[in-house]
C-alpha cells in the first residue's frame, strides 16, 4: 500500500503544479467601470459569444478538471485507505 500511496502522492505533486502554471497562464477579466457595475452583461460581441474554442475557454476546463483531481486526490490521501 506505501507505494500506492507514494504514486498518489507523485501524481499530487504533478497536479499541484500544472495547476499552479494553468491559473498563473490565465488572463484576467477587465475591471472597467461598465463590467463591474453591469457584470460584464454588454459585452455582447461575436467573440465573446464564440469563445467555445478559444484558448481561454481550453483553459477554463482544464482548470476545472485539475481542480477535480487536486480535491480527489487530497482526500484520498487523507484517508484512511492508505
Amino acid at each position: 500500500m506505501s507505494g500506492l500511496r507514494t504514486a498518489l502522492m507523485v501524481v499530487y505533486i504533478i497536479v499541484c503544479i500544472v495547476i499552479t502554471i494553468i491559473v498563473l497562464s490565465q488572463e484576467g477579466k477587465p475591471a472597467s467601470l461598465t463590467n463591474s457595475i453591469s457584470g460584464g452583461a454588454y459585452d455582447n460581441s461575436y467573440w465573446s459569444k464564440n469563445k467555445k474554442g478559444s484558448k481561454e475557454e481550453v483553459l477554463k476546463k482544464i482548470t476545472g478538471v485539475l481542480g477535480f483531481l487536486f480535491i480527489a486526490i487530497a482526500l484520498l490521501l487523507d484517508s484512511k485507505l492508505f
